[in-house]
C-alpha cells in the first residue's frame, strides 16, 4: 500500500499545481484593489477550484489505480471492465455528462494509466520521481507515455465540450488546464530525467 499512497499523493499534488498555475495565471480584477478584504473571498474561492478539480481530475486516475492494484494481485482484469464502466456511467451521470463515447474515451484513458500505475507499482522506489525512473529507466520511454496520455486527455475534453456544446467560457478553461498539464508534465520530465 505503500506504493499507492506515494502514486495517490504525487497525482493529488500534480492536480493542485495544475489549479494554481491556471489560477496564477489570471490577472487581478480592480475588485481586488476597492474592496478590502477581497483576498479572502478569492483565496476561499481558490480553496474551492482546487478542491473541485482534484476530485475531478483523481476520479479516473483513482479507477485507474485500484483496477491495477486489483490486477496485480489477481492478474485478472476482465472481471473488473464491467464495474469500471459502471462506475463511470454513474460518475458521469452525476456531473451531466453522460455520453457513451465518453465513457469510451475515459476507458481508454483509464486503461492507458492502469498500464502506467502498474509500473508504478512494481517498480522499486520510495518517492514517485524514483518509481517513474526505475518503471521507464530512460526519458524517451516516459516521454512516449506523456504523450500518448495527452492525446488520450485532450479527446477526452473534446468530448466533454461537444457534451456542454462549445461553450467559449468551458473551452477556455480546459484549454488553460491542458496548457498547464502539460507545463508541468515537461517540467516533471526535466526533474525526473
Amino acid at each position: 500500500m505503500e506504493k499507492y499512497d506515494i502514486i495517490e499523493a504525487a497525482e493529488q499534488q500534480f492536480a493542485r499545481e495544475v489549479t494554481l498555475g491556471i489560477i496564477v495565471t489570471r490577472p487581478l480584477t480592480a475588485w481586488h484593489y476597492i474592496i478590502p478584504g477581497f483576498f479572502i473571498i478569492d483565496y476561499l474561492r481558490r480553496g474551492s477550484a482546487i478542491r473541485q478539480f482534484t476530485k475531478h481530475y483523481m476520479y479516473p486516475r483513482k479507477l485507474a489505480m485500484d483496477s491495477a492494484e486489483a490486477q496485480m494481485r489477481s492478474g485478472n482484469l476482465k472481471t473488473m471492465e464491467p464495474e469500471l464502466k459502471d462506475n463511470l456511467r454513474r460518475w458521469l451521470e452525476s456531473q451531466r455528462l453522460y455520453y457513451p463515447d465518453l465513457v469510451q474515451a475515459y476507458v481508454a484513458l483509464i486503461d492507458m494509466l492502469r498500464a502506467h500505475y502498474l509500473k508504478l507499482l512494481e517498480a522499486e522506489g520510495d518517492t514517485y520521481f524514483l518509481l517513474i525512473e526505475h518503471a521507464y529507466q530512460h526519458r524517451d520511454n516516459f516521454k512516449d507515455f506523456i504523450e500518448s496520455i495527452s492525446i488520450a486527455e485532450n479527446e477526452v475534453d473534446r468530448l466533454v465540450i461537444q457534451q456542454l456544446g462549445a461553450d467559449g467560457i468551458v473551452q477556455e478553461k480546459i484549454f488553460a488546464q491542458q496548457q498547464q498539464i502539460a507545463k508541468r508534465r515537461q517540467k516533471m520530465l526535466e526533474e525526473v530525467f
